[in-house]
């Protein structure tokens, strides 16, 4: 009866934990890292064929994108989860693997040309597509017996659509132990889904600390209040609101804020405003929000839906497919709303909207989620005078506003309000999911606050369940220890162009659906920089 930590161990991203019992193998997420990367994961001490379930906490990619991976090197076994995080799955895990693909070709291209061997993607989407079959969703709150000893039940966290705590009970030769895997813990008051249910006992605790030493603030923001002076600056100055926005989540939030704007007519000088969608994945996971309904709304939102309204649906919402539709949205001359991805503007669509409506003193960017270090987003709310897009110095004359508050994560006392609902204090709590040295931190706060033992694991880290022992603390192994400082810099500079050629490679899949004509003309152009550039 033990549990491993692989991944999001004293890092933020690839949770991945393995918890083997009753003569089984089962992993709680198997997320992908995205964003820095500290420290080296150990190594899974079984294969992928071994492996009997996947519990699931919830769709992000940090928590499901390396699935068909394990897919692709033989894992067979029941992903086990929430309905509405199945259907997420669905577009997600696929438009993952088109991206693997398109890198991997892109990879090839000069591979070919220099007799270089062939890149082979991280995985293909015919391996999403078996993921996706594996999938066996169940209900919130039901209490199911996954093998002979071990049960489970899923919970809502208010994170994400489908997002769940697991509740997992273990018994062995008379011994039961009960550990709560939070995944991520959501914010409190977001609109459309539920806040974060409790739990009210477990010997053992595993939970994220992405915000573990950061709070969001005392007072509720008054996002509708806030939008709508926003919309109304903007629209006065004949501009544009252009708002760089997650695909999942985010973007249907604000669906939410600007339907009670036009239901309430707060803006009565401008009531037929129109509002563009444009993301391919932000309309497929709208028609999931809308399919999940009666199992993750909130009260509001319920209340809504049996009034016969649609939360996400209002006059003036437009959607666009075809990078054609997406063009032509800036070709409207009146003022109006975009919501495109990516929500730091390192890739997709939004990045010509930028191109469009940055250099415009008339026009408004509104930024409505957490913009890392270095993204184009982090440059524009730090007051960038002008930035490099296709190519093309563009001087930022529109207005910068920062909506904040916004967050889909609970910060630090959201985290400890969470712990408080357990009646008994847990034997031990588990840290995982945050940066470096927030694990540490908010595991003794914890501490601090409850009395209980804390576990803050690196990478290999794993403890006995039944006697509350540490047997690692894992392999704190630093990603460049090896490396001289000179050879790290140089490291870190083709990183950097690593990453502009993953975004070059984004823009490329964002772009599918070009006329023939821009599509040669757009070849040419990638294939004379790669001339220029190829020392071989």
């Amino acid at each position: 009866m033990r549990l491993g930590f692989f991944g999001a161990a004293h890092e933020v991203t690839g949770s991945c934990h393995l918890l083997e019992a009753c003569g089984k193998n089962i992993l709680i997420d198997c997320g992908m890292e995205q964003g820095p990367d500290l420290y080296e994961n150990q190594e899974l001490p079984v294969k992928a064929g071994e492996i009997d379930y996947i519990l699931l906490t919830h769709a992000h990619i940090d928590h499901s994108g390396n699935i068909p991976l394990l897919c692709k090197q033989g894992f067979k076994g029941e992903i086990v989860t929430t309905f509405a995080t199945s259907d997420l799955c669905n577009i997600m895990l696929r438009d993952s693997a088109h991206i693997q693909e398109f890198e991997a070709e892109w990879r090839n291209r000069k591979a070919k040309r220099s007799g270089e061997p062939e890149y082979e993607p991280l995985y293909t989407v015919a391996d999403a597509d078996a993921a996706i079959k594996l999938l066996a969703p169940i209900d919130y709150n039901q209490k199911i017996v996954l093998t002979e000893g071990i049960e489970v039940r899923f919970n809502d966290m208010g994170h994400l659509l489908g997002s769940s705590s697991i509740e997992v009970w273990v018994t062995e030769e008379n011994v039961t132990k009960k550990i709560v895997f939070s995944g991520d813990v959501g914010n409190t008051n977001q609109p459309i889904i539920r806040d974060p249910q409790p739990v009210k006992e477990a010997d053992y605790v595993v939970i994220e600390s992405t915000y573990g030493d950061r709070t969001h603030g005392e007072d509720i923001p008054d996002y509708v209040g806030e939008f709508t002076r926003i919309l109304r600056e903007t629209f006065a100055r004949g501009g544009n609101v252009v708002i760089p926005s997650f695909a999942v989540g985010r973007t249907q939030e604000i669906l939410y804020f600007i339907r009670e704007i036009k239901e309430k007519n707060l803006i009565p000088e401008y009531p037929g405003f129109e509002v563009y969608v444009d993301s391919p994945l932000a309309i497929e996971a709208t028609n999931v929000f809308n399919k999940n309904v009666k199992s993750c709304f909130d009260e509001e939102a319920m209340a809504l839906v049996e009034q016969g309204i649609n939360p996400l649906l209002f006059q003036g919402l437009k959607t666009t497919i075809t990078s054609e539709e997406s063009k032509m949205i800036n070709f409207n001359e009146r003022p109006k709303v975009i919501l495109s991805a990516s929500g730091m503007c390192e890739a997709g669509r939004i990045r010509h909207h930028l191109k469009h409506n940055l250099w415009r003193k008339e026009c408004t960017i509104c930024f409505v989620g957490y913009q890392a270090v270095g993204t184009l987003g982090r440059k524009l709310i730090e007051g960038a005078e002008s930035v490099k897009l296709f190519g093309e110095n563009i001087t930022v004359n529109a207005q910068i506003e920062v909506l904040k508050g916004i967050s889909g994560h609970a910060d630090m006392n959201g985290l400890l309000n969470w712990l408080g609902g357990f009646e008994t204090v847990p034997q031990r709590v588990i840290v995982v999911h945050g940066e470096d040295t927030v694990t540490d931190h908010f595991a003794g706060l914890v501490h601090e606050k409850y009395g209980c033992r804390t576990f803050a694991p690196y990478s290999g880290g794993c403890i006995d369940l039944e006697t509350n022992e540490v047997i690692s603390e894992g392999i704190r192994a630093p990603k460049k220890a090896a490396e001289k400082p000179a050879r790290a810099r140089a490291a870190s500079a083709f990183n950097r162009l690593v990453a502009a050629a993953k975004r070059l490679l984004d823009v490329v899949y964002k772009n599918e659906g070009l006329s023939n004509k821009d599509m040669a003309k757009f070849e040419t152009q990638i294939q004379n920089l790669a001339d220029k550039w190829d020392r071989s």
